[in-house]
């Protein structure tokens, strides 16, 4: 009888240990919010030990604890004899919790003046502390400014003279508003209903309402070809890539505000994917799947419709990374159907991802392929709890003391009901996003591989515009801007006012904006991110019109308007914009 080799022979238990590991994992996750309690002892750990055997840093933590201390009590004397004193500290820019004129008197300004000193002081105990990783110092810093951010004298009404005075205003009137908004949002969370006032937002009638046809569907996506508001066109059509984590229609908000209008009426044919939104059965799809079927088939279904040679090609968040992927696999097998490639606050170099790297190694991607095995996907909410977390003093506990303490409730608006009408994520294709793109960055190392073969964006020589917001913590601007190290093409860098997607959708017209531009000549200099900062020249008003001249300069003559569709040609107009699949919840 043949010998059994213990070495490949499987195991019988294998599946069911894997099974029990991920139900595990799965049940971990959905207690922990996402967060893996693992990784944060290993960097607790490693903070507090390091912070164990440094004896001059814990010598200048206590020489600052006690400076801090008398800089109170210089404040408490000064402000006691003198109305209006200077403060012991000012808070950063960007935080207003305490601008409100109350703060200034008795004893709150001594309680908001002790609570900025403690948190600088927190600042400076869990950074700089030799021998700790990058990594685990960020992740105890994050930890931290969180905690202080829950026990903020704004949060609790004996310490928060706005809030007393809102109740004494309103004879305690805001308290029961509250109560019954805080009951309200969890009515509507537990029955999978949209926000208060979402309901004015309806997708097809007051949101997403650019006159268009579906030309195109498959299992992944439907193309919108949208209707022309000029008497000709550029021959170069646009296709635009947006992300699969959010509904298309943040570039097709209220009719003011569109991307896609605008772009009509600067005499384009303008084409949008609009992705399904995926469900358990999807849990296979991956990266090429979504390449696939995503832009190169939207690309094949453009030229067959128009009869143009290349197009314009427009990727937004992760639609950015997928087209730079595509881009780079079409320069790689000598496809020219590229006229030029805009890329709006998409990452393609992932080692400097800001704040969301928090939630990347390789114990929180366990935890998280956990969540989704169970399922087959991501759950928006799952993401939009992420991405709270990174800004919980504006998107958490803001809204808690206004909401359901003060009983103001904000008025909805388009991009509020869209940001709240959220979509999933494949598990094969989230969990090869994070470990190949953000944990190990194989796309800008040139590990990447599309049909068994590596890509290099070196290979990309289609003009760029590329865009980066200032307060992006989803695509950080510095981290955007490192495309200039990876390829030689010809780049228009926009830095523009505000996030992720307020700094996107920015059209002509609307007050405070501004951005900063800088061109860089094909194979020119790749400038860092200060230096980029220092040269570049700031303007007012919206960079759209900068990009559409630019979008003309590398278009021919306009030509007559194409078809809607081209049913000879299997593109047969399928429905009207916006189609099913943005409807799909």
């Amino acid at each position: 009888m043949p010998e059994v080799n213990s070495q490949t022979a499987p195991d019988p238990l294998d599946g069911l240990s894997e099974t029990l590991d991920r139900a595990a994992t799965a049940a971990l996750a959905q207690t922990t919010f996402g967060l893996s309690p693992a990784t944060l002892a290993q960097a607790f750990s490693d903070w507090g030990l390091h912070l164990a055997v440094s004896p001059g840093k814990q010598l200048l933590l206590g020489a600052k604890a006690m400076r801090k201390c008398l800089r109170l009590a210089d404040y408490a004397a000064r402000s006691a004899a003198k109305k209006g004193a200077e403060c012991a500290i000012e808070p950063l820019p960007q935080d207003r919790r305490f601008a409100d004129a109350a703060w200034a008197t008795p004893p709150f300004n001594l309680i908001s003046q002790a609570f900025l000193l403690n948190q600088q002081w927190w600042h400076a105990a869990t950074t700089g502390v030799a021998g700790v990783t990058k990594h685990h110092e960020d992740m105890v810093s994050f930890t931290v400014r969180q905690w202080l951010d829950t026990v903020a004298p704004t949060n609790f009404l004996a310490t928060n003279p706005v809030l007393q005075q809102r109740i004494l205003d309103t004879g305690g009137r805001c308290l029961i508003d509250g109560v019954r908004n805080f009951m309200d949002d969890m009515g509507r969370m537990v029955r999978g209903q949209p926000p208060t006032g979402a309901e004015a937002f309806r997708v097809g009638e007051t949101v997403a309402t650019a006159r268009g046809k579906v030309v195109c569907r498959n299992r992944l996506m439907e193309l919108i070809q949208y209707a022309p508001t000029t008497d000709m066109v550029r021959p170069e059509p646009i296709l635009i890539v947006p992300a699969w984590i959010m509904k298309y229609y943040i570039l097709d908000l209220s009719p003011g505000n569109s991307l896609v209008n605008w772009l009509s009426g600067q005499g384009f044919t303008v084409f949008m994917i609009s992705w399904r939104n995926p469900g358990s059965a999807d849990r296979d799809l991956d990266m090429e799947d979504y390449r696939r079927l995503g832009p190169m088939a939207a690309l094949d279904a453009i030229c067959a419709i128009t009869g143009a040679a290349s197009v314009h090609s427009v990727g937004y968040c992760l639609g950015g990374t997928l087209l730079s992927i595509a881009a780079a696999t079409m320069a790689r097998d000598g496809d020219e159907r590229l006229a030029s490639v805009t890329l709006l606050a998409a990452q393609t170099e992932f080692c400097e991802p800001g704040e969301l790297g928090l939630f990347i190694d390789q114990g929180q991607l366990n935890l998280l392929e956990g969540m989704m095995w169970s399922r087959g996907y991501l759950d928006s909410s799952q993401m939009g709890g992420a991405f709270q977390i990174l800004r919980s003093n504006d998107l958490v506990w803001s809204r808690v003391l206004s909401t359901y303490l003060m009983g103001e409730r904000e008025p909805m608006t388009d991009l509020m009901a869209w940001n709240a009408d959220g979509t999933r994520m494949p598990y094969a294709m989230h969990s090869q996003y994070l470990r190949q793109l953000f944990l190990t960055d194989d796309l800008s190392e040139g590990r990447y591989k599309v049909d068994g073969r590596t890509i290099s964006l070196s290979a990309m020589r289609k003009p760029m515009f590329v865009v980066g917001t200032e307060r992006d913590h989803v695509a950080p601007w510095r981290s955007v801007h490192k495309i200039h190290r990876l390829t030689g093409a010809a780049i228009d860098f926009v830095l523009t006012s505000g996030g992720h997607n307020a700094g996107v959708v920015s059209e002509p017209g609307r007050p405070n904006r501004s951005y900063r531009l800088l061109r860089r000549e094909a194979d020119g200099p790749a400038l860092d991110s200060d230096e980029w900062l220092t040269k570049s020249q700031r303007f007012e008003g919206s960079w759209w019109p900068v990009w559409g001249e630019w979008l003309k300069r590398h278009s021919d003559e306009a030509v007559a308007v194409p078809p809607m569709g081209a049913p000879d040609k299997d593109y047969p107009v399928i429905a009207d914009a916006p189609g099913l699949y943005v409807l799909e919840r």
